[in-house]
């Protein structure tokens, strides 16, 4: 069942094209629906007057990097980019990265969305492959590996752990590549292939945001001891 107020949003993305000020009514509409649930950051609610669906996915992930997005914050968001229709890679991989985060929010009742996860991932990849080093493709092998094979449409555990090993290959400079592909090597229970990416990680922790480095100690936890060629990463 869709939330009720999906459709109240498919009309306002069809009017959306006709008068600047109903962006100005739908952003009302996204505001007084998530006030019940929780107060939405200001600087989130602000960026939704620039119209532009990565703006907002950025400024989402900046709060949730530190552990300070509220449920509100996350409703809102994905409310706020569905209006933005730009058939673009940024603005798809937004959505993708968006409607991502309320998934993991709702858990269970969340399932419904993940095809437009899938979905919206898999156009920006096709619009552009490269966008953010392979952004899409990082979040569509995750999604593959971590999702429920029943919930999706194209890809399997199989087919992402592929996505990730080829993206580490093409960008091996970008660190979350590797934490990406560390995570699901561990989810699938294969914990060896990780530990290289894991030393890789710990050596350069420091730039990972707070709740990847979170999430890198949390692995490194389970996986039991690591001998990385620097003594240091392996404390």
């Amino acid at each position: 069942m869709l939330p009720p107020w999906s459709e109240t949003v498919t009309r306002l993305r069809h009017h959306l094209r006709r008068s600047p000020y109903l962006a100005l009514l739908a952003l009302t509409v996204c505001i007084t629906a998530c006030a019940s649930r929780g107060r939405v950051h200001e600087s989130l609610s602000t960026t939704a007057e620039q119209q532009n669906a990565l703006v907002v996915s950025d400024a989402l992930e900046t709060l949730i990097a530190v552990g300070k997005d509220t449920p509100a914050d996350r409703e809102y968001a994905y409310k706020v980019v569905l209006i933005y229709t730009t058939d673009t890679a940024p603005d798809t991989f937004a959505r993708a990265a968006v409607t991502g985060r309320l998934v993991q929010q709702k858990g269970l009742l969340g399932a419904y969305l993940v095809d437009d996860v899938e979905r919206f991932a898999r156009r920006s990849r096709e619009l552009d492959p490269h966008f953010r080093n392979g952004a899409a493709t990082r979040l569509l092998g995750t999604l593959y590996v971590t999702a429920p094979a029943s919930l999706l449409k194209h890809g399997d555990s199989e087919e992402g752990l592929a996505l990730l090993e080829g993206l580490v290959d093409e960008y091996p400079d970008t660190l979350e590549n590797h934490l990406r592909l560390a995570e699901a090597y561990i989810a699938l229970s294969d914990p060896a292939p990780a530990l290289p990416h894991l030393c890789r990680c710990i050596a350069r922790k420091s730039t990972l945001r707070p709740d990847d480095q979170a999430l890198l100690k949390m692995m490194i936890a389970g996986a039991g001891p690591l001998h990385c060629h620097d003594p240091a990463a392996a404390q």
